[in-house]
């Protein structure tokens, strides 16, 4: 009797054989063996090179790995993070009961609730015009100053989330990037007595998130006089309180960050801050509600009809056994434009690695490169590529079915391209019927077969999609949950620690010298290449011109 890998290897050459077309037509209940529901949710798999046998030997494998295991020791606050020695306690940041979870003998929900109080007071007053500035206007502008996870998650669900009302009771704006451009831009319409900043940085450190709120604090004592108090317009999110205050930053407007919340996912704790301004702290409750309720079946449902496992391990087959380099996500809904780049950093950053948990060499690839755009503007862009291009991607859709806004009319011609793209993948325009539409119309001999040729798509490609009732703040904070949690699955697939990043670490590390270079004007060190020191001496001449 072959092993388990044995057996999805050779199933995976097999398939790879297959038309997907071919294998609808010798299994009747395809459909219904390779779908899944939950609260509304529906999620084809139909589409994807795969059968239920082959599915069973993933769900086979994912026992092997001892999946359910990590999945109690994620929840239980297990130092699951073995290079930093830090549990990955997200889930406890959006548990809705006040049972106990400990880190290192201390229960941390008290804490986490006593934030989240903080949060709810604080975004109440803002959106009720109670926060006073210097000047003793009421603050009408909150700019959110953060990087990678302190910007991409808060922005992705204030972007997503629908307004409450016609008029936000305050604008926020976010700014990521150290280029002077953005910060520039975001600055130029407001006004410095009614604007106040949050600073997102777990560390206090973060070279582009402190350039940021340097050039802001200037702007500010630029815009209201030396003589006036700063310090009201900022809010600090943090786990690094001295550095917070040093800056400026008062003790009542710096709210905690903890170190086993990875920056990744902590849109769930402070740095959501920026979620309750903007649509409010209900709003705010209702995504971690939802999450939650993610959280709950992953953490019960059987390993075969687990919506974030049997994802992951469809992910894990596409990149692992199948050999695909990338994997392309279209969400159908304009208000989820930031979810692909959420997704790189979610993915890439926890699964980009080459090591195992013990640091051993991993025995085959990891997370595949992962990029996507909004539907329909994608069809008008790479779905030429995807449909006649000589690379072969799986892509996955993100429909929320039910609209938000009032041209709801127009719902169904975007549900329905979502659809009828996925079947276009997977069936092609075979050349048969284009040259009996084409002869139709007049072409012959060379023409028509070079029309033919043109024209014509091979079809054969995988998807999976996925269809939300609607995009509310609930389903949007259990879509983000299940794909944290898909994540999660597939590192425990491959043995590796989802939650360090330590390849970010040593770009950080080298662009110290050289930004010293490059400002003061002193040689580069001595290790530095010929062909970094030829840049370095290039940009610093264009910088002093």
């Amino acid at each position: 009797m072959s092993s388990v890998p044995e057996a999805i290897a050779a199933a995976a050459q097999a398939l790879k054989r297959e038309r997907l077309s071919g294998l609808f037509a010798r299994d009747p209940a395809r459909v219904a063996g390779l779908t899944l529901t939950w609260d509304d949710w529906y999620v084809d798999l139909a589409k994807e090179r795969l059968t239920p046998g082959a599915l069973a030997l993933l769900v086979a494998h994912a026992e092997a790995c001892n999946l359910a295991h990590w999945i109690d020791a994620l929840f239980a606050g297990e130092k699951l993070n073995l290079s930093e020695g830090r549990p990955a306690l997200h889930t406890a940041l959006r548990q809705h009961d006040d049972a106990p979870v400990h880190v290192d003998g201390v229960n941390v929900i008290p804490a986490i609730r006593a934030t989240q109080a903080r949060m709810r007071a604080l975004s109440a007053d803002l959106r009720e015009g109670r926060r006073l500035g210097a000047t003793g206007r009421p603050i009408r502008a909150v700019v959110n100053l953060g990087i990678g996870g302190s910007d991409l998650g808060p922005r992705l669900v204030c972007d997503a989330l629908p307004p409450a009302s016609a008029r936000m009771p305050v604008d926020v704006a976010f700014v990521v990037n150290v280029d002077p451009a953005q910060l520039t831009r975001a600055l130029a319409p407001l006004d410095p007595a009614t604007t106040l900043f949050v600073v997102t940085s777990k560390t206090f450190t973060t070279q582009e998130t402190l350039a940021n709120a340097a050039s802001a604090r200037a702007w500010l004592v630029g815009g209201l006089g030396p003589v006036r108090s700063v310090d009201m317009h900022f809010v600090g999110v943090t786990a690094n309180v001295p550095e917070a205050l040093a800056f400026g930053v008062r003790a009542e407007d710096t709210l905690p960050l903890w170190d086993w919340v990875g920056g990744r996912y902590s849109l769930w704790s402070a740095v959501g801050l920026a979620i309750a301004i903007r649509h409010g702290y209900d709003a705010f409750a209702a995504l971690s509600r939802g999450a939650a309720a993610m959280d709950a079946h992953f953490r019960t449902a059987p390993l075969a009809r687990n919506l974030p496992v049997v994802l992951a391990l469809t992910g894990w087959w596409n990149a692992c056994a199948l050999g695909h380099a990338q994997r392309i996500v279209v969400p159908y809904a304009e208000a989820l434009a930031r979810l692909p780049a959420w997704l790189q950093q979610l993915t890439l950053e926890s699964n980009g690695k080459r090591v195992t948990r013990d640091g051993l060499p991993v025995s085959g690839p990891t997370a595949p490169a992962l990029w996507g755009d909004t539907g329909t503007d994608s069809q008008h862009a790479f779905f030429q590529w995807l449909h006649q291009g000589t690379h072969d991607v799986p892509v996955e859709f993100v429909v929320p079915v039910r609209a938000q806004q009032p041209l709801a009319d127009q719902q169904a011609l975007l549900v329905g391209n979502a659809l009828a793209q996925a079947q276009a993948l997977l069936v092609g325009r075979g050349g048969d019927t284009l040259r009996r539409e084409l002869a139709a119309k007049g072409l012959s001999g060379a023409a028509l077969d070079a029309a033919v040729a043109a024209r014509e798509c091979p079809g054969n490609r995988a998807s999976t999609t996925l269809l939300l009732p609607t995009l509310d703040a609930y389903n949007l904070g259990a879509l983000l949950a299940h794909y944290e949690h898909r994540t999660f699955v597939e590192s425990v697939l491959c043995g590796i620690n989802a939650f360090d990043q330590w390849g970010v670490e040593l770009g950080k590390t080298l662009s110290k010298p050289i930004i010293a270079a490059l400002a003061g004007g002193g040689a580069p060190d001595a290790s530095v290449d010929a062909s970094t020191r030829g840049l370095i001496e290039r940009a610093r001449k264009l910088l002093q011109e």
